[in-house]
C-alpha cells in the first residue's frame, strides 16, 4: 500500500517524479513514480548512506542487468536506469498484482490448476535467466508478483552470473533460509539447480500455505533444508511426482526447468483462467487504486535536519498471530534440550528434530560484539511502527517477522513466536509481553475477528489463553494498537466498523481502553477523535505510563503531532499540546520521560511538564538554531546528539548545557536514535560504528562495528543491545 512521501524524499530522479512510497529496505527505497506524460513506474533507489560504496553500486548494477535479462514477460520490465548517478536508480514497470505470499494469505492455498500454471510460468522465467547464465539465488513467495497475465519475478539484488565470486558485505545473509537450496545453506555454490529447488519450495507453499521445511529460527531452517525430508503434506497428489524430484538434496539429480514444465502444464488457456476469483478481484482493485493516488509529501519541520530517508517502510503486513483451539503455539529453545513445541492447555511437550549444534551455519557479519544473533532477513522492510528491543529481566526480545527472545548475557536463543510481525501489537511491562490478537476462530463485531489480549510468559515459554475478549471491536482493523502496559493495565486503541483495506474510514469509531490484565475487564473506555476517511497510519506514535500519567504522542488528521497526557484512573485528558516542528515519522521511538517531564527532540529540544503540559525549557531559547536527535535521560541529565557537533549533556530540569563532546569527531553522529547512557560512557551511532564517548573525558574513546540502528541498555547484563540489519547484537555497557 502506498504511503506519503517524506519531506526529504527526492523531488525527481531523471524524468521520473515520485508520488508515493511503496516500501523501503536495507538497500534503498522504492517509489511509485510518474513521468510528465503520465507513465507510471516503480522507481527503486539506493540509500545515500551506502551509495558511495563501490561494492553496493556494483550490486545495484548487477541487479539492473539481471532484471533486463529476465525481461518484461517474466519480470518487471526495465524502463530506464542510471546506476552511475549520485543516487543510483532503476525504473521498472509498475506490476499490478499481489506478491505470492499475500495472494496465499488472501485466498488460502491455491487450487492445483493455479499452482500448475504458476509453476510453468516460473519455469519460463528461470529458463530465461539460466539461458543467460544468471541464477536468482533468492526465489521466494515475496519475490513473485501474481498478475492477471502471469507471475513476474522481482528483486535480483543477490542474483549473479554463474561462477562469479560472491560479493560480500557486513550483515548480508545471502538468500532466505526457508527457500534456500541445501548447497546454498552450507555455503557452497548455488547453481541453476538451486533455483529449481527453491522453485519447488515456492510451489509447495502456494499449494499448502507452508514452506516445505517449516518455519522457525534461521539456524533450524538451514539444518532442515540440508538434512530433513520436505513436508509435502497437503500437496495435491498429482503434484508430488513433479515437485518431489526437484527437492532432492543432490543438485545433480534434480530435473531441469524444461522437464518440470512438461510435468506441470500443457499451456492451454490464459493464465487468469486458472486463478481464484478472490485473487482476480484483488488484482482488479489494485489496478483501480493506482490511478487514484494523490501525491502527498509530509511537511518538513522548520529546524529538521536534512538526513537520508527514514527506513520505515510503507508496506502493510496483515499477518496476525491467530489463536486456534485453546491456545497459541510458541517454540522455545532451551539449553541442551533442542527445540520444543508447547501448546497451552495440553499439558504436554513434544520434542521436535534437533536444530543442529548451533547457528554457525548462518552467514554472519564480523562485528565487535559480545554476541550476535540473526533474527530476520537483511532486506526485510520495517513497518510504519518499527520494532525496538524489549528488555525483560535476563532476556531481550525483538520483532522481525517472528518474535525472537534472546538471553541478554549470552545471546542464546530462548523464545520464538512465529508470525508475530506487528510491533505495534506487543507491549512489555518488563516481565511479560502482552499481545493484541485478532482471532479467526472467534468472530465478533460486523463479522470480523474478535479482538483478544493474551499474556506471553517468556520465562515459561507459554502464551496463556486470552485474558480479555473484546467482541464489540473488530480485530481485523489494521490500526488496532497496543500502546503500552504497566501496573497491571494494558492500554489499547481499538476500532468498531467494517474493515476496508488499511485505512481509517467514516464508518469506523475508535476508542482508547484500559484493560485489567488480571480480570480482563475494561477499567475505562474513552472515545478517540475521528480520523479522516482514507487516512493511513495509527492514532499513537509512542506511549508510556509515568505515575498516574498515560503519556502519548498522537498523530492528528493534518499530520501534526500532539503530546497528550491522560489520567490512568479515568482516561480523562489532562492536557493536549501540539508539537510544532515535529514530524510523525521521526518520533516513532520509545518516549523519553522522568518523573517531571516529557522530553522531545528530533529538531529542537524541549521539556514539557507532565502536570500541565507547559514548556519547562526549550533549546530554541537556550541554544537557538541548533538541531538535535531524540534524547535520553538518566540521573537528572539529558543526553542528545547535536547536528554538526556530537553529543551534548544538559541539565534535565533547566536545559542548561553541562558539557559538549570534544575532539571534533561527532559531526557524523546519527540523529535518528537516542543515545545509550552507561556509568562511564554514553554511546551513539556514527555510520556503521557505535562510538563510546567518555563521561569524564567527553571525547570519543572507542567504537564497535554494528549493523544496528536502534539501541537500548540492558543494565543487568551490562550490555548495549543493538537491533538492525536483521540482527540483534550486544556490546559492552560501561
Amino acid at each position: 500500500m502506498p504511503s506519503p512521501l517524506t519531506h526529504d524524499d527526492p523531488q525527481a530522479l531523471g524524468p521520473y517524479r515520485p508520488i508515493a512510497r511503496l516500501g523501503s529496505g536495507g538497500m534503498g527505497t522504492v517509489y511509485l513514480a510518474r513521468t510528465a506524460g503520465g507513465r507510471t513506474v516503480a522507481l527503486k533507489t539506493m540509500h545515500a548512506r551506502i551509495a558511495t560504496d563501490p561494492e553496493f553500486r556494483t550490486r545495484f548494477r548487477l541487479e539492473t542487468d539481471a532484471a533486463r535479462v529476465v525481461g518484461e514477460r517474466f519480470g518487471a520490465g526495465v524502463v530506464d536506469a542510471d546506476p552511475r548517478a549520485q543516487t543510483p536508480w532503476l525504473a521498472t514497470e509498475y506490476v499490478i498484482g499481489p506478491p505470492l505470499d499475500e495472494a496465499v494469505e488472501l485466498c488460502g492455498p491455491l487450487p492445483e490448476a493455479s499452482v500448475r500454471a504458476l509453476g510453468a510460468a516460473l519455469c519460463g522465467a528461470l529458463g530465461q535467466l539460466h539461458g543467460s547464465d544468471v541464477v536468482h539465488r533468492d526465489l521466494k513467495p515475496s519475490n513473485i508478483m501474481v498478475t492477471a497475465y502471469g507471475p513476474k519475478v522481482i528483486d535480483f539484488g543477490i542474483a549473479r552470473a554463474a561462477g562469479d565470486e560472491h560479493l560480500t558485505r557486513v550483515g548480508a545473509a545471502v538468500g532466505t533460509p526457508a527457500f534456500m537450496s541445501p548447497e546454498q545453506a552450507s555455503g557452497q555454490d548455488h547453481t541453476a539447480a538451486g533455483d529449481v529447488f527453491a522453485l519447488a519450495g515456492v510451489l509447495v507453499f502456494a499449494a499448502t500455505g507452508h514452506p516445505p521445511f517449516g518455519q522457525g529460527q534461521a539456524a533450524d531452517l538451514l539444518y532442515r533444508v540440508q538434512y530433513a525430508e520436505p513436508d509435502l503434506s497437503g500437496v495435491p497428489a498429482g503434484l508430488v511426482p513433479a515437485l518431489g524430484p526437484c527437492l532432492d538434496k543432490n543438485p545433480f539429480r534434480r530435473p531441469t526447468t524444461d522437464w518440470l514444465i512438461s510435468q506441470l502444464h500443457d499451456g492451454a488457456g490464459e493464465f487468469a483462467d486458472h486463478l481464484p476469483d478472490a485473487l482476480l478481484a484483488d488484482i482488479g482493485r489494485r489496478a483501480n487504486e493506482v490511478w487514484q493516488i494523490t501525491p502527498r509529501r509530509l511537511p518538513a519541520p522548520p529546524d529538521e535536519p536534512h538526513t537520508t530517508p527514514d527506513p520505515a517502510s510503507s508496506g502493510w503486513s496483515r499477518r496476525r498471530l491467530l489463536l486456534t483451539g485453546s491456545g497459541a503455539a510458541v517454540a522455545v529453545a532451551a539449553a541442551g534440550a533442542g527445540a520444543w513445541y508447547l501448546t497451552e492447555g495440553s499439558g504436554s511437550a513434544q520434542p521436535q528434530p534437533a536444530p543442529g549444534p548451533s547457528n554457525s551455519l548462518l552467514p554472519k557479519p564480523k562485528l565487535d560484539s559480545l554476541w550476535q544473533v540473526q533474527i530476520g532477513e537483511q532486506d526485510d522492510y520495517e513497518s510504519s511502527m518499527p520494532s525496538f528491543p524489549h528488555v525483560l529481566e535476563n532476556l531481550v526480545t525483538a520483532v522481525t517477522g517472528d518474535l525472537t527472545g534472546v538471553v541478554a548475557e549470552t545471546g542464546q536463543r530462548a523464545l520464538l513466536v512465529p508470525n508475530m510481525d506487528q510491533a505495534w501489537q506487543i507491549a512489555s511491562d518488563g516481565k511479560r509481553l502482552v499481545a493484541l490478537i485478532g482471532s479467526d476462530d472467534d468472530r465478533g463485531e460486523a463479522g470480523g475477528a474478535s479482538l483478544l489480549l493474551a499474556r506471553l510468559d517468556v520465562f515459561r515459554g507459554e502464551m496463556a489463553k486470552p485474558f480479555a475478549r473484546l467482541p464489540d471491536f473488530n480485530g481485523d482493523l489494521f490500526p488496532n494498537q497496543m500502546l503500552c502496559t504497566a501496573d497491571g493495565v494494558a492500554y489499547v486503541a481499538a476500532g468498531r466498523g467494517k474493515y476496508i483495506h488499511n485505512y481509517f474510514t467514516a464508518n469506523q469509531t475508535w476508542h482508547l481502553l484500559a484493560i485489567d490484565t488480571d480480570t480482563g475487564k475494561p477499567r475505562w473506555t474513552t472515545p478517540l477523535p475521528a480520523r479522516r476517511t482514507g487516512t493511513g497510519g495509527f492514532y499513537f506514535l509512542a506511549a508510556g505510563v509515568v505515575g498516574r500519567h498515560l503519556v502519548a504522542l498522537q498523530e492528528a488528521n493534518d499530520g501534526t503531532v500532539h503530546a497528550v497526557v491522560r489520567d490512568t484512573r479515568t482516561g480523562a485528558v489532562r492536557w493536549d499540546r501540539p508539537l510544532d516542528g515535529v514530524a510523525a515519522n521521526r518520533v516513532r521511538l520509545p518516549l523519553t520521560t522522568d518523573d517531571q517531564h516529557l522530553y522531545v527532540g528530533t529538531g529542537r529540544l524541549r521539556a514539557l511538564r507532565l502536570g500541565d503540559g507547559k514548556t519547562a525549557w526549550d533549546s530554541r531559547s537556550t541554544r537557538p538554531g541548533r538541531t538535535y536527535g531524540p534524547p535520553a535521560v538518566k540521573n537528572g541529565t539529558l543526553y542528545a546528539v547535536e547536528k554538526g557537533l556530537g553529543l551534548v549533556a544538559l541539565d534535565a530540569a533547566s536545559g542548561r548545557v553541562a558539557w559538549e563532546e570534544k575532539g571534533g569527531r561527532g559531526s557524523g553522529a546519527a540523529l535518528d536514535s537516542p543515545p545509550v547512557v552507561g556509568t562511564d560512557y554514553v554511546y551513539s551511532r556514527r555510520t556503521s560504528r557505535l562510538w563510546a564517548v567518555g563521561l569524564v573525558s567527553r571525547t570519543p574513546s572507542h567504537s564497535y562495528r554494528t549493523t544496528g540502528d536502534r539501541f537500548t541498555a540492558h543494565e543487568d547484563a551490562k550490555a548495549v543491545i543493538a537491533q538492525g540489519g536483521g540482527f540483534l547484537a550486544a556490546f559492552p555497557l560501561q
